[in-house]
């Protein structure tokens, strides 16, 4: 189970040496201004609605584990989900109601990888556990979900003479997209498939990371790590796998023709 037993103190910055991190800020907008990038103002704006963003989530979890339950956390995670399908909607903005898609395909990949941890009993099933592992598991999914519709979106208009010779020859519209369809969702699953062969070998990732540096022993942070890098395997393919289906449909009309690339960008 995720569930850890501490070796030493957690070693966790105090507000002092968060606010002594600031000039790792500092550094940031020396080299913008340096350089005269023109990005100043807006790395300062991004810091400082980091740290407030941040504590107001920290305060909410606070409530949420306090007085909500695993009711509470599995409607946190629905509101993830739903953030989730707005940004990787606004990404396939060119497939037909790509935000619909991007809700069905993420939610289905959350609820199946979400679910079967649960149901293993690999997680447990109260709030602290839930809330982080769902948060991973839904931007695995989104981010999966986004590359998929916006490959989806630029093969309909850079293939559309391929794609309508395949329909001319008979071939129903699943078919005739198929081939942009594997593409697509090649694309989403290869990043995830090569950080998975090579972790460990060039950078810690962030889940072992933090458990180390709260004192967990390294053969422990491990098994975490191995069902962390699983489980965004398992989101990403399965919510690809579905905005790739359902986002395929959407890219034909009723009579199985290739709809218009003007009505694709609107």
């Amino acid at each position: 189970m995720l569930a850890a037993t501490q070796t030493a103190g957690p070693s966790v910055p105090t507000w002092v040496g968060v606010g002594a991190s600031v000039l790792l800020v500092g550094v940031c907008v020396a080299v913008v201004v340096r350089e005269q990038l023109g990005l100043g103002r807006e790395v300062v704006v991004a810091a400082v609605r980091a740290i407030i963003q941040l504590v107001a989530v920290g305060a909410l979890l606070g409530l949420l584990f306090t007085h909500t339950g695993l009711p509470g956390s599995l409607l946190w995670v629905a509101g993830m989900v739903a953030v989730g399908a707005r940004v990787a909607g606004r990404r396939g903005r060119g497939v037909p109601n790509a935000s619909w898609v991007a809700a069905a395909a993420i939610a289905v990949g959350v609820t199946g990888t979400l679910g079967l941890l649960v149901l293993a009993q690999v997680v447990n099933a109260e709030p602290r556990v839930v809330v982080p592992v769902g948060g991973m598991v839904v931007a695995a999914a989104t981010r999966g979900t986004s590359v998929v519709l916006l490959r989806l979106a630029e093969e309909s208009v850079v293939s559309r003479r391929l794609i309508e010779a395949r329909l001319a020859l008979g071939l129903p519209s699943g078919e005739a997209f198929a081939p942009h369809r594997r593409t697509a969702l090649r694309t989403a699953l290869v990043t995830d498939i090569d950080a998975v062969k090579t972790v460990g070998l060039i950078s810690l990732p962030g889940a072992m990371t933090g458990l180390l540096l709260a004192g967990v022993a390294p053969l422990t942070a491990i098994r975490y790590q191995v069902v962390v890098m699983y489980m965004i395997l398992s989101a990403v393919a399965v919510s690809g796998l579905v905005a790739a289906r359902l986002g395929t449909r959407q890219l034909f009309d009723d009579a199985e023709r290739l709809q218009e690339p003007a009505s694709l960008a609107a």
